[in-house]
């Protein structure tokens, strides 16, 4: 007979890598919100499920179960497969623990297939990142890299990432690159795949003493930042970069790829020509349609984006800010290395310090 676990058992497993986590919901279910790390092998189809609910709405639950035996059954070969193609502990899930996961482990384990349950399912999973989130204790120092629209503050994150500097990249957790033409050639997530993914970043990175993130707004697409990632956020060393208007222009280009996504483009502009100086507007607007694509975004960032940058500097106190100027990326990481190096030394030294002057008065 299969076991029930509890959420700290798969939190533990997960840390271990030492699961096959298995959400055994229906694709649409999966696709909206899953627990990160975990694969869809479902017992119903998007088609099927509806099916079934209906006759559980319209008939009663016995039907309901009836007709869900009866499409199961028809996939079994191919479901049992699909689990014995895992080669580590098979673990699974439903919304609440339910009937669906219930179903998945006693076939499984009368196949002879060692199965577990998460006791609760996706639902307190969820719990447990809503009550995470609220209590986050977050104590990490906050490095938040901004600059003109352009000057590849997430690619700089990436970079970072890869030399092993610990980074939350919100943008990605959020699949949306936090502007008005943010969400083009992308699928934004909703909130609940944001929490779980940003809970899961927090807590690889409780034990770093510093984090780098890129300075957004509270609205990333679909997703809000939680109040705590503000306030750090708001309180952290800003670093602000500064790159040749050329070299953001190509980083732009690079990113939208405007070639792929001209509609797309085109339907977003709309939704700030009317904060544009018409002429202006008109002249980015035909630079759009003629698919001069630098000429847009050179006029877009003098007349829209620039702007707005330069006013939201001025929230931020002098002493809080140090401007990294270059002339491309290699140099802008180079110099946000030192500027970490520089800081994470004072604050190191700040330590010992005090520590020295507590151990002479005892």
């Amino acid at each position: 007979m299969f076991q029930d676990i509890s959420l700290d058992d798969l939190l533990r497993k997960q840390k271990e890598e030492s699961v096959a986590l298995v959400d055994v919901r229906s694709p649409r279910e999966f696709a909206e919100f899953h627990i990160p790390g975990s694969i869809n092998i479902p017992v119903f189809d998007n088609e099927e499920r509806a099916e079934v609910g209906t006759i559980y709405k319209q008939v009663g639950p016995e039907a309901a179960k009836e007709r869900g035996l009866a499409i199961f059954s028809a996939k079994l070969p191919s479901f049992i497969a699909a689990f014995q193609s895992l080669d580590k502990e098979k673990m699974v899930y439903c919304w609440r623990g339910g009937m669906r996961s219930k179903t998945a482990a006693t076939v499984l384990d009368l196949m002879g297939q060692t199965v577990v349950r998460l006791d609760g399912g996706i639902r307190s999973y969820r719990q447990w990142v809503v009550h995470r989130l609220e209590d986050p204790s977050f104590s990490s120092n906050v490095y938040v890299l901004n600059g003109y629209t352009g000057t590849g503050k997430t690619i700089l994150l990436n970079r970072l990432k890869q030399q092993g500097y610990p980074i939350l990249d919100l943008e990605g957790m959020a699949n949306h690159r936090g502007s008005i033409f943010g969400q083009i050639g992308r699928d934004p997530h909703n909130q609940k795949v944001f929490d779980s993914l940003l809970v899961q970043e927090i807590e690889r990175l409780e034990q770093s003493p510093f984090i780098l993130l890129e300075g957004e707004s509270k609205r990333i697409g679909k997703a809000t930042l939680p109040p705590f990632l503000l306030e750090a956020k708001e309180a952290g060393t800003q670093l602000f970069i500064h790159l040749p208007v050329a070299k953001r222009i190509e980083n732009i280009l690079s990113e939208y790829d405007p070639v792929q996504h001209q509609a797309e483009i085109l339907e977003s502009f709309q939704l700030i020509r009317r904060h544009i100086h018409t002429p202006v507007a008109k002249k980015i607007a035909d630079a759009l349609h003629q698919e001069d694509f630098a000429e847009a975004v050179a006029l877009l960032l003098e007349y829209y984006y620039d702007p707005r940058y330069q006013h939201s500097m001025k929230d931020y106190p002098d002493d809080r800010q140090i401007h990294i100027h270059a002339q491309n990326m290699d140099e802008a990481l180079e110099k946000i290395i030192d500027v970490i190096h520089q800081k994470e030394n004072q604050v190191n030294a700040s330590l010992f310090s005090s520590s020295y002057g507590r151990m002479k008065k005892e």
